[in-house]
């Protein structure tokens, strides 16, 4: 299900109120206006909008926070795990239960815990109490196997499809030792996990009867993604992942699939070395829809389906971590022809893009002083 559906139907009166200077800057096939419309967070992570209009947001140091119509930040929402904030750990990203206006669960993403100091990506799901001020009944709904003791790439996003399957991105922790861990089918590093939403497993994943195979695993082989969403002609899921220094890539994710990583790159160590496939080399490998060298370090991402922006219907969009960039990506249906870097004079780093049910782009900056700036039209 569309990040957003579920608050297609509210009005754009019941928006954050926007503050009154905006930037304009054209673009290939538009003049938009940039907004700063929320200030006030603390390196937010991850962004979803309720039906009223209002939104949550994730701040990596652990705090789940509800932002009213009016722009009104909440206290910390109680109920939220317990974080290893460590490195690039935290509290992730949020999602809404595609029943959320009966049922009220929301779905949080973070760095679990472990013994000795170790950690690993993890999934709660709770009921929001309708004054927005706790989550109840938290449960641990997916945890990744094995816990390391490791601070990077947590993967993290949260994407429910058209059917109501849960995808969620993991990361295969960083380190040289791990890394190999994304070809291996008895751990959950460098996986895309697909569970149903009381973290059950579908009788339908590729790997359950696989012997050895952990059943959560859609496809394998990835680095670390940080950007999820479904194509909205075909209900596919796409992500967005980081390679090493270069070789970035977007993929469209089949079931069973091999993504290749550690063995296939176009990237190369941090240190300028070489990544050379091995002599072996599967004949099956996926190969990326899109490649980016060098590097723009992808986080969020988010096919554009609005009314406000008819050029772009059906491109996806792409923040950037290394530069100051939004990225649109110019598809032709499911091909990619083309991408466009947006706003190289910004000072902020985009963590995270979502359309809002204005048909406007909300992007969260990655800051000690985050925002959320809404992209319109001008």
């Amino acid at each position: 299900m569309h990040r957003t559906a579920l608050a297609a139907a509210a009005l754009a009166t019941t928006m954050l109120a926007a503050p009154a200077f905006a930037q304009t800057y054209e673009t290939e096939l538009a003049n938009v206006s940039l907004d700063p419309y929320v200030e006030g967070l603390q390196f937010p992570w991850g962004l979803v909008f309720l039906p009223d209009g209002s939104v949550l947001v994730t701040e990596r140091e652990g705090a789940l926070r509800h932002i009213t119509a009016d722009g009104a930040i909440s206290e910390p929402i109680a109920g939220t795990p317990d974080v290893d904030s460590r490195g690039q750990g935290g509290l992730l990203d949020v999602a809404l239960d595609p029943d959320f206006e009966t049922n009220r669960y929301v779905y949080l993403s973070f760095s679990e815990p472990g013994e000795d100091e170790t950690n690993s990506t993890a999934v709660v799901r709770g009921v929001l109490s309708e004054d927005m001020t706790e989550l109840a009944d938290v449960e641990v709904i997916f945890s990744q196997q094995p816990k390391l003791p490791a601070t990077l790439h947590y993967g993290s996003r949260l994407t429910f499809d058209n059917d109501g399957y849960l995808f969620i991105t993991t990361g295969e922790r960083s380190d040289a030792e791990f890394r190999v861990q994304a070809q291996d089918l008895d751990s959950h590093l460098g996986k895309v996990i697909r569970i149903l939403p009381d973290g059950t497993v579908p009788d339908d994943n590729p790997f359950v009867d696989t012997e050895g195979a952990l059943p959560e695993i859609w496809s394998y082989g990835h680095r670390n993604m940080q950007g999820a969403a479904l194509h909205p002609d075909t209900g596919q899921l796409w992500v967005a992942e980081h390679g090493p220094r270069g070789g970035d890539e977007l993929n469209k994710i089949v079931p069973g699939g091999n993504f290749g990583w550690p063995l296939l790159t176009e990237g190369t160590e941090y240190s300028g070395d070489p990544i050379d496939p091995p002599a072996d080399l599967p004949a099956d490998l996926i190969e990326a829809e899109r490649v980016w060298v060098p590097s723009p370090a992808p986080s969020g991402l988010e096919f554009y389906t609005g009314d406000m922006f008819p050029e772009w219907q059906g491109d996806a969009f792409m923040g950037a971590l290394a530069g100051t960039n939004l990225i649109r990506i110019d598809m032709d249906g499911e091909t990619v022809v083309g991408d466009e870097f947006l706003f190289d004079d910004l000072p902020y780093r985009i963590r995270d893009v979502v359309q809002g049910p204005d048909g406007a782009l909300y992007l969260l900056t990655d800051d000690a002083e985050g925002q959320i700036l809404r992209l319109s039209a001008e």
